[in-house]
């Protein structure tokens, strides 16, 4: 097997794991929330629960990008390919920066209210 076709494998292997991410974190995030919905107040529980999914959203979208890179490095390395790369990344960072903008209500280089509570 070459080197070329091994990296290639990982790539995508890093790209299931944030599929996985995705499907495990909205799973057990919809677990938590239908255990503990009844004994928090309404708007608490589901609070509670969209901070989980965008957590693991966010995160999943964090794998794919990885396995974007390392794919598109090993593939056929072309202008073409090279922006789609970029257009993909772009696309992601930004779902990722207003997934964090609506679960954590502030931008990530902005800091930490210590005051509010969540």
């Amino acid at each position: 097997m070459a080197l070329t076709e091994i990296i290639s494998l990982a790539g995508y292997a890093i790209e299931a794991a944030g599929v996985l991410v995705v499907m495990i974190g909205s799973v057990l995030s919809t677990i938590n929330f239908l255990r503990g919905y009844r004994h928090q107040s309404e708007g608490i529980a589901y609070r509670v629960y969209r901070r989980q999914l965008g957590r693991s959203i966010i995160l999943g979208l964090e794998f794919l990008i990885a396995g974007d890179i390392i794919r598109t490095v090993i593939v056929e390395t072309s202008l073409e390919n090279v922006a789609v790369l970029g257009l993909i990344i772009l696309i992601r960072t930004f779902l990722s920066l207003t997934l964090h903008l609506e679960i954590e209500g502030r931008w990530p280089w902005q800091p930490e209210d210590k005051g509010s509570a969540k």
